[in-house]
């Protein structure tokens, strides 16, 4: 199985390339620059993967970087089964409205909701010519209407935007057999998530390699780390 995964270099998107280097998959590690300082962990791993771990430059927000990595996967012979969009940015927690940055709250959507689009954009050649194909995109509770909470307005508002457009690309691409999942990963030890979080994020990474690896009867698009459906 061939897996990219944006935002590799730490936190879940790291777990995501470490568990699926063990399963014996080729991992695609995108990353927004290359320097060794963020890629630390990730060269490492290049040490014993050798030739199932491929490290990509790839910025979520620049079409051109995006398109430059989808056209070296091509260039390269390479397809695609699996796409994880894990990239993302939570700006503005504490903020009220009238607090709020508005430069963050696009920046907040650059990143968490077109970031995923210019992705999906331009490496869907490569998936659709894969096998047992996925689309994740890594969303959140903070996306549900159902279960709204004050703060997080950039987050909560990007991830719901998120979600529509997860719930868009699976009906386009239904008929060519790819799933589409907009999963929210659980709260998470991560520099996003915080000490206190419950969750380690290798934890939540088995979860949703055993969605991508088919193992459970999923019948929604919004679900979290364990197939369980999601309220919008």
């Amino acid at each position: 199985m061939n897996i990219l995964v944006t935002g590799a270099n730490r936190g879940l998107g790291l777990s995501f390339i470490k568990l699926g280097l063990e399963k014996g998959y080729q991992l695609f590690a995108g990353v927004r620059t290359l320097d060794n300082k963020t890629t630390k962990a990730l060269l490492e791993l290049k040490d014993s993967y050798k030739n199932q771990l491929h490290i990509l430059q790839l910025d979520v927000t620049d079409e051109q970087s995006v398109a430059l990595a989808a056209n070296s996967l091509k260039e390269s012979g390479q397809t695609l089964d699996v796409i994880i969009n894990n990239a993302a940015v939570l700006e503005e927690r504490e903020q009220t409205v009238e607090e709020l940055d508005i430069e963050a709250c696009m920046n907040s959507f650059n990143i968490n909701t077109l970031g995923p689009m210019r992705v999906v954009k331009h490496f869907l050649p490569l998936l659709e010519v894969g096998t047992k194909q996925s689309i994740v995109n890594i969303s959140s509770n903070a996306a549900s209407l159902t279960h709204a909470y004050s703060g997080d307005y950039p987050y909560g508002l990007s991830k719901v935007a998120l979600n529509m457009f997860s719930e868009k690309i699976s009906r386009e691409l239904k008929e060519k057999n790819i799933r589409v999942y907009s999963i929210h990963p659980g709260w998470m030890k991560t520099d996003m998530g915080g000490e206190q979080a419950h969750l380690e994020p290798l934890e939540s990474a088995i979860g949703i390699y055993d969605i991508i690896e088919q193992k459970i009867d999923i019948n929604s698009v919004y679900i979290d780390y364990q197939g369980k459906r999601m309220d919008f």
